[in-house]
């Protein structure tokens, strides 16, 4: 393994474990008010052991977090040195106002943890507000930075010299909003089915059944309507992508050749060396009218991209596949369960439904990765898209594939750690909170 490929698997795997742990810390703290706020209004303790539990579940995913972005951001300059070099002062201001967020996010968590009984209630609710919208703001700035590396503003490129840098301008880029909006609704769909399926699990398992079934229905709510907004969003970042980086919409969509009414491509193995895609059904027109409105209009394809400005076909096609079907069966389950709950409710203790969300516990956060392998992949080979190339921006110093092991190991570490504490935090629930005996029989009953 050599250097650069090391380099990239280290940060994709730094990302892949921080994207898991940042979307649950921005969510959470969200599912945690409205529980909050539920108790405030009727004095149910139920909620308030619900609210106590998933606030121990926050801090342990704030401070892995927090472990793991901080890991990330030297990455980007011991890893990346001449991408940070040129790219910083431009970049910057997002991360530097990541950084204010995180501590605003931090000190309001020290308030809501250690403030129950100390402060006045409402108080103490708002201080939980403000961890999910600072958490939010750090997810949007993060990606904020992301969108400028795939669509480069605020500054000009003249002789090799970047010059009239403008931050406000390469933050807000073009990008910026289709992807920041995509990557929260994706974050709470994820985590709204991971919570709602972990809950789902104890209910079928008759585990502190009115506990859970209560917790089951907070989670499985925003994600069902985080899952029907998603493929929206996902139309506004699809439209985006054909219009800034046609490269990558070809990766994404296995368009080999440039044609009008291109054909939308469901499944295949593209064979570049045919300029074919096996196996593949067509969808005639489909994906002319999906990226630009019109049946008719062109669709650039691979004949049209230098072959050194080709991004990974087979990956970028299959990470785009998989995260388009999982989104559309979550999808079908959060329709579904709106219709249960608005015209079913008899359904609502269905022993199929509780597994259909267990089986979606993981889909979630399968699709973010997948989206993420999409629009790193697909944004191949540049690091700053068509201003330079990852494999100029890597660090000369050798070694990096030790590095890369030792940080993998690292990883399987933490994440062991998080898995087990949260076990264990699962466990001290039935502990505290087993009210079920008497107060759920009818629940459990209706469980066939």
């Amino acid at each position: 393994m050599d250097n650069f490929i090391a380099a990239r698997s280290q940060m994709a795997l730094s990302l892949g474990f921080h994207i898991i742990f940042s979307c649950i810390g921005m969510v959470m703290p969200f599912f945690m008010a409205v529980s909050h706020f539920i108790y405030l209004k009727t004095g149910n303790t139920l909620y308030k052991n619900i609210t106590r539990a998933w606030s121990k579940g926050v801090a342990i995913f704030f401070a892995t977090g927090a472990v793991s972005g901080t890991v990330l951001s030297f990455e980007l300059g011991l890893l990346w040195p001449a991408f940070m070099e040129k790219a910083g002062p431009i970049f910057g201001m997002p991360f530097s106002l990541e950084g204010t967020a995180f501590f605003i996010e931090a000190i309001a968590l020290g308030f809501y943890l250690y403030g129950w009984d100390k402060f006045n209630k409402w108080f103490v609710w708002a201080t939980g507000v403000v961890v999910g919208i600072s958490g939010l703001l750090s997810g949007i700035l993060v990606v904020a930075a992301n969108a400028w590396m795939n669509n480069p503003k605020g500054f000009d490129f003249i002789n090799g010299e970047y010059i009239n840098i403008d931050p406000i301008k390469a933050m807000f880029n073009d990008a910026w909003f289709s992807q920041a909006l995509h990557m929260c609704i994706a974050a709470f769909a994820a985590t709204g089915f991971a919570v709602a399926g972990v809950h789902a699990f104890m209910v079928y398992r008759k585990k502190n059944i009115r506990f859970h079934a209560a917790a089951f229905k907070i989670a499985a709510t925003f994600a069902a309507v985080a899952a029907i907004l998603q493929p929206l969003s996902g139309d506004i970042s699809a439209k985006n992508v054909a219009r800034l980086q046609p490269a990558k919409l070809a990766a994404m969509e296995a368009v080999l050749k440039t044609e009008a009414a291109a054909p939308l491509i469901i499944g295949g193995i593209p064979d570049t060396a045919t300029g074919q895609v096996n196996y593949a059904i067509r969808l005639p027109g489909l994906l002319s009218f999906m990226a630009y409105g019109d049946m008719h209009h062109p669709v650039k394809g691979y004949d049209q991209i230098p072959k050194e400005e080709q991004p990974p076909v087979m990956v970028t096609h299959f990470s785009f596949q998989i995260m388009v079907a999982l989104g559309i069966f979550m999808l079908l389950i959060a329709v579904l369960y709106l219709i249960i709950i608005l015209k079913k409710k008899s359904w609502q203790n269905k022993t199929w439904l509780l597994r259909l969300f267990m089986l979606a516990t993981p889909m979630g956060f399968i699709a973010v990765e997948a989206g993420w392998t999409v629009t790193e992949v697909g944004r191949q080979p540049w690091i700053i898209y068509g201003i330079m190339k990852t494999r100029d921006a890597v660090t000369p110093m050798p070694g990096i594939p030790y590095t890369f092991y030792l940080f993998t190991a690292v990883y399987i570490s933490l994440s062991a750690i998080v898995v087990f504490m949260l076990y264990r935090q699962i466990k001290m629930v039935g502990k505290l909170y087993d009210n079920s005996d008497n107060e759920a029989l009818t629940f459990s009953h209706d469980l066939h």
